[in-house]
């Protein structure tokens, strides 16, 4: 394992810090999108419970290298065939796009389990002041929400981050696909996958004392209040 850091530390950290990019962009679109598919979910709209409904399902019902291999072969296939010949995605779009619409999907759920957490007196109490559905959403149910919402947050970020392990499929340079560069150079199998296996749990460990952390800090928070 000494050898193997010596020589390939800065390779790897730089895998690392490309595995954490990938994470942190799918983060930011995947809570955009759960935003929106939750916000469908409760509205009172059939239309849009039956879209966010079919979204959620339909992505959670799809492994997630088989949406990378859509998103990162088929969607610029198709795109050409349509005449768009110079059209292409990066290993980063692709792995981006699909990680945010898998992520998506259960940030939907958490999103959704977090509003109707709040008590529906509180919405009543807001529409009941003159205040629009959506401004009562967004300035009264929603930041109640998001305290119940962050360690489930996290923890998804934490998945997330696992699961970039598959983008190694597509060619992405993150810590997985690095480690297989690292061990058909040496041959050091064992070694090499340890030390991978330690970069994830260096992470890995870190990020779950953060998602207890703050549980106990709300916890502590709503028993106060």
């Amino acid at each position: 394992m000494g050898a193997i850091l010596n020589t390939y530390f800065n390779m790897l950290l730089k895998s690392l810090g490309n595995t954490m990019l990938l994470t942190l962009l799918a983060l930011v679109f995947a809570l955009v999108i759960g935003l929106i598919f939750a916000l469908m979910n409760v509205g009172k709209n059939r239309v849009f419970n039956l879209i966010g409904t079919i979204y959620v399902d339909a992505v959670r019902g799809v492994p997630l290298i088989v949406l990378a291999y859509f998103i990162y072969f088929g969607i610029p296939q198709g795109v050409k065939s349509l005449g768009f010949t110079d059209f292409r995605l990066t290993a980063l779009q692709a792995g981006v796009a699909a990680l945010a619409m898998n992520c998506g999907a259960y940030m939907a759920e958490i999103i959704r389990a977090g509003i109707e957490s709040v008590d529906k007196g509180q919405m009543e109490a807001a529409r009941s002041l003159g205040l629009p559905y959506g401004t009562s959403m967004r300035r009264v149910v929603l930041p109640q929400a998001i305290r119940t919402m962050i360690p489930s947050i996290i923890n998804q970020f934490i998945i997330t981050l696992k699961d970039t392990s598959i983008l190694s499929a597509i060619g992405f340079p993150e810590l997985t696909n690095t480690g297989k560069t690292v061990a058909s150079n040496t041959m050091a199998l064992i070694q090499t996958w340890a030390v991978i296996a330690l970069f994830y749990l260096v992470v890995i460990t870190l990020l779950s004392k953060l998602a207890k952390y703050m549980e106990r800090r709300i916890k502590r928070g709503t028993e106060e209040y």
